[in-house]
């Protein structure tokens, strides 16, 4: 192989298997922000628009942790 020419076949990454734990620290790290939406589908196994659509329903089911203060008064 020349100084100039890529091996493709190295470039290919492995399939993750969707697990509900993958999912569930998926879904923990975007909301507290700590991973973005192509990375947390690229660690659940997920197109980002399943992993989109899962953390909708991980929001409408979760409680929201922090304290909402109103400062425009």
């Amino acid at each position: 192989m020349g100084l100039l020419k890529i091996d493709k076949s190295k470039m290919v990454e492995e399939k993750v298997k969707t697990t509900p734990q993958n999912v569930k620290e998926a879904n923990e790290a975007l909301f507290c922000a700590t991973m973005n939406l192509p990375t947390a589908a690229k660690h659940c196994g997920m197109t980002q628009k399943e992993m989109k659509l899962t953390f909708w329903e991980y929001l409408k089911y979760h409680p929201r942790d922090y304290v909402y203060e109103n400062l425009s008064s």
